[in-house]
């Protein structure tokens, strides 16, 4: 077994003696690999703060808002619609309305004042009608509308 051709060349081949590793090749392996953990734990968190976060839009088109005998004549309610806040409002002739009701000025949250029968955003005094559209202080567009429908006694909302 011994008489191959393998066994031949292979024991004429000499091989270099496998080297120690020295204590700088060591310390100079050690430096570099913390010095790129360093680097790697400063940009990390830098490059994470500019990313936005990712968001999921939800994929409800409708939701039950409220139940009727909740909302009285002239008079709204803040719900929920996906990730987003809504607004019911029921008029003084019994109609209802729905809105987004994230201003469309900074994104507050809007409310309905039975006083002035009008959809009001607190923060800057922004004032929409029962249309939905800007009609006072800084907002820049009209509020997102919303189809309303009744199915027995639930109100449901559904995106346009």
């Amino acid at each position: 077994m011994g008489n191959t051709a393998w066994d031949k060349t292979t024991r004429n081949r000499e091989y270099p003696a496998p080297q120690p590793t020295s204590r700088r090749r060591f310390l100079d392996y050690l430096l570099g690999t913390s010095a790129v953990a360093t680097l790697g734990a400063i940009v990390y968190p830098i490059f994470r703060f500019m990313s936005p976060p990712q968001v999921i839009e939800s994929t409800e088109n409708s939701v039950v808002a409220a139940k009727l005998s909740e909302i009285p004549v002239n008079s709204g309610k803040i719900f929920k619609f996906g990730n987003k806040p809504g607004i019911l409002v029921r008029s003084a002739a019994g109609e209802f309305k729905a809105f987004s009701a994230v201003c469309t000025h900074l994104e507050c949250i809007v409310q309905y004042r039975a006083d002035t029968k009008q959809i009001w955003c607190a923060c800057h005094n922004g004032q929409y009608n029962l249309s939905g559209k800007n009609i006072g202080g800084p907002p820049p567009r009209p509020l997102e509308e919303f189809q309303v429908n009744t199915r027995g006694d639930d109100v449901v909302v559904t995106r346009s």
